[in-house]
């Protein structure tokens, strides 16, 4: 019997979290040596999706034992793929499993008549390593870039936060609830036409803006959301918000940034500087070691700050677009 004919792809669904249980947690160990990232709690929920068998994916089988798993989300006619993890068998290495099962998903979600979009931004995985499955079906490729900085010994992120007048009427201040909406509306303002935009359809809508901060403020998938290290800078009178700094716990002692955005107006003024600098500093007394962001490589002006900073890449990632109706546009 071939190799190949050893390996059966399965629906996901049939599938619970105990007889997934030990791939996810071989995924998580990973991601912390990788990116000092505990992605326990992200596990836990999955494994709570996959009991309740409404993920939408497929399991790799090596002779009836599992040893790799794909998923996707549906959000309105988009779909995402979620993630791909695998382990070598003795027939197999783990990266020709990955390369299978996302073969067999983006067929799945091609064919779908409902799905107009696919994205997908697999982390963990090195840039180019899963891309192949992607360029043979049509997909554009973005690779991005995951940056730690070191807040020991880092003379460009003071202890202390160096005091940066704002345009009046705006003020600095701590992240609270009542910040949501304003929120989304900067984050729609500052990425319209963005190259970010077309990597991440959400951006492109007030909804699509509120559902992202959903999802970095309310779920673990970003890490655990941390007020305390989040500022904004607002107008007290109207609730305007013209910055952000929004940072999650991703680990014991490493805090990562998940958006950082200047309102157009006062872009190109050292106020995303003095965010990421506010933000570092408080992480810093709260005896934080690390901080990491993600940025697409594309945008030479945001990784030039970041390395000014001294941020410097620590790992290299693709980013993934499929769109249908961009391809229909093209081909007339």
């Amino acid at each position: 019997m071939s190799a190949a004919a050893q390996l059966d792809l399965l629906d996901l669904r049939h599938y619970s979290g105990r007889q997934l249980r030990s791939l996810l947690e071989e995924e998580a160990r990973q991601w912390r040596d990788l990116l000092e990232w505990d992605y326990s709690t992200s596990i836990e929920l999955l494994l709570q999706y996959l009991d309740a068998r409404i993920l939408p994916g497929y399991v790799a089988l090596d002779n009836g034992n599992v040893c790799g798993y794909t998923f996707s989300v549906y959000e309105g006619d988009k779909a995402v793929v979620g993630d791909t993890f695998a382990h070598a068998t003795q027939s197999e290495n783990a990266k020709d499993i990955e390369h299978r099962l996302l073969t067999h998903l983006i067929e799945t979600l091609q064919h779908s008549p409902q799905v107009q979009r696919v994205e997908s931004q697999l982390l963990l995985h090195p840039a180019g390593s899963l891309a192949a499955p992607f360029l043979t079906t049509g997909f554009r490729v973005h690779p991005r870039l995951f940056l730690h900085c070191d807040l020991k010994q880092n003379a460009a992120l003071p202890a202390s936060h160096p005091e940066h007048k704002l345009p009046e009427p705006l003020v600095l201040r701590q992240w609270v609830n009542a910040n949501f909406q304003p929120a989304g509306e900067l984050i729609h303002r500052t990425y319209r036409g963005h190259l970010d935009a077309s990597i991440n359809d959400q951006y492109r809508s007030l909804h699509g803006s509120l559902r992202f901060l959903h999802n970095i403020v309310r779920f673990p998938g970003c890490g655990v959301f941390d007020a305390e290290s989040s500022w904004v800078m607002i107008d007290p009178d109207g609730g305007t918000l013209e910055g952000m700094i929004l940072c999650s716990r991703v680990c014991d002692h490493v805090a990562h940034i998940t958006q950082l955005c200047v309102a157009p107006r006062l872009r190109g003024q050292g106020y995303g500087r003095m965010l990421i600098q506010k933000a570092a500093a408080g992480l810093r007394q709260r005896g934080y070691e690390a901080i990491t962001l993600t940025v697409t490589e594309e945008n030479t002006s945001a990784v030039g700050l970041y390395e000014d900073l001294g941020f410097h890449t620590r790992h290299r990632f693709d980013a993934m677009v499929w769109d249908k109706r961009e391809l229909l546009t093209t081909a007339r």
